[in-house]
């Protein structure tokens, strides 16, 4: 099998899981919003958010430094799983700990503290499956991984239905995410075991320093990852209070079901630039320049349409109680342009072993995130939280693209005309959907024949894409 033939396998799985956990999330988000109202969706908010920030502390990046490296030396596998886990089970305890101080210096309420420790227990159990999939993805594997993922979302779904029928408010939601992420924990656990290595546990405390070290990088670039696209959740909070949380919270959650096809491609792809670095650097470069054309092509024309159907999509979804959120979709869906560039210049810089230098870029990020929003927060409130995250996203596609082009990685000029064919593809999308002024459920047929078509009349595809297809369908 092919390497082309090897991603498309991997994505195929992934995607097909991750749609079906959209779908899920879709759902969920919509009856959670209703359900739980804006103040406590608020609550919600901001317990994810925070523990989304700690969670780091559970991993220090290991994960990510276990990807690489096994999938370059399958044979480390044992070793590294069999010391990472019972390693992030020390995090874990420590973690919760630093959750109640941070919770008590805060002077939360003891619902407020509840609850976020509850999610901490959830963030724990997610971490420990994110270190099961990021073996997967190494084996490339993802089949487990998507099998893993459809059996948490699908389980979630089920728990938070029965969750809001017998009535049991945020306590029930917290408690629904802790057994969905057991259950998916032990299931891929178990396959990991049966069908691809079994882990050597112990402690050995030099390997054990050595890895962390190692994954130092990584893990403060998760961290000013986390705070950068949470932080401003936890500041709405303790600076407007949980209403502009909610109807803030309420775009996030749905922004964050768009981004279902990135997280795809780079668990896949990342693996595979981490091989290309080691035995082929022109491929790598080739395999960073077709993400960024794959992933525009999909998104910049969404985001587009987004804009236009704002109000009707707010309206449909979560209903009239959150109509100021059709302001912060039409600001925060352009962050999702960004975060795809963003995404894989990282995975670009990762598979480079130049984690230190991303590290940089998202401090630099972080910061100008943090100071910006103390700004604009008390003017603007949840609008100012959204301009400040597109802004930021905007400021790390700068530095990424400084940093990529000093290293020689400069992507072919080519790139940027497909760029400028999907932005004027886009605009004429964007353009007709406003003349025509359709029904938000005809127009999605109706945008999509038309932004194909134009594409296609712009001569967008070449013999490469048409290449990639024959491959991917083994005609080759």
């Amino acid at each position: 099998m092919s390497q082309v033939q090897t991603i498309f396998k991997n994505m195929s799985w992934l995607l097909i899981s991750q749609i079906i956990a959209s779908v899920c999330g879709f759902i969920w988000t919509i009856l959670m919003a209703r359900y739980l109202g804006v103040d406590n969706y608020g609550i919600f908010g901001f317990a994810t958010s925070l523990t989304g920030i700690l969670a780091i502390t559970i991993d220090f990046g290991i994960s990510n430094h276990i990807v690489r490296h096994i999938a370059t030396d399958y044979n480390s596998a044992p070793k590294y799983l069999g010391n990472a886990l019972p390693l992030k089970s020390i995090f874990s305890v420590g973690t919760i700990i630093l959750t109640l101080i941070i919770l008590i210096l805060m002077k939360a309420d003891e619902l407020v503290i509840t609850v976020t420790l509850l999610f901490t227990i959830e963030m724990i159990l997610k971490s420990f499956i994110g270190t099961l999939n990021g073996s997967f993805q190494a084996f490339e594997e993802g089949k487990y991984q998507g099998i893993g993922n459809t059996i948490l979302h699908v389980l979630l779904l089920i728990f938070i239905l029965l969750t809001i029928f017998t009535d049991l408010g945020l306590f029930g939601i917290a408690i629904s995410y802790i057994i969905a992420n057991l259950i998916a924990l032990i299931y891929e656990y178990y396959v990991l075991k049966k069908h691809i290595i079994k882990p050597k546990f112990e402690l050995d405390a030099d390997f054990c320093k050595k890895i962390t070290l190692l994954a130092i990088p990584f893990a403060v670039t998760s961290l000013l990852y986390n705070v950068y696209y949470s932080i401003d959740i936890v500041m709405l909070t303790n600076m407007v209070g949980n209403y502009p949380t909610g109807i803030y919270n309420a775009t996030y959650k749905l922004i964050s079901v768009l981004t279902l096809f990135y997280s795809v491609y780079t668990a896949v792809i990342f693996p595979v630039m981490s091989k290309f670095f080691k035995n082929d650097e022109k491929m790598l470069l080739i395999s960073f320049e077709k993400s960024i054309k794959y992933l525009m092509l999909v998104i910049i024309p969404l985001a587009v349409a987004t804009v236009v159907y704002s109000t009707d999509i707010i309206h449909f979804i979560y209903g009239h109680e959150y109509d100021a959120s059709s302001s912060v979709l039409s600001i925060l869906i352009w962050t999702v342009c960004l975060l795809f560039i963003s995404g894989a210049a990282n995975t670009l810089l990762n598979a480079s072993h130049k984690e230190v230098t991303v590290t940089k870029i998202y401090a630099i990020a972080a910061i100008f995130n943090i100071v910006l929003n103390l700004f604009m927060i008390p003017y603007l409130s949840y609008n100012g939280a959204a301009i400040t995250t597109v802004l930021s996203d905007v400021l790390i596609v700068i530095l990424q693209a400084y940093v990529i082009y000093r290293l020689g990685h400069r992507p072919n000029k080519k790139l940027y005309y497909d760029i400028l064919k999907i932005i004027a593809g886009s605009a004429v999308l964007g353009i007709s959907l406003y003349l025509l002024n359709l029904n938000m459920w005809v127009a999605l047929p109706v945008g999509i024949i038309i932004y194909f078509a134009v594409m296609y009349l712009i001569r967008f595809f070449d013999d490469d894409d048409k290449y990639i297809v024959k491959e991917i369908l083994g005609k080759n």
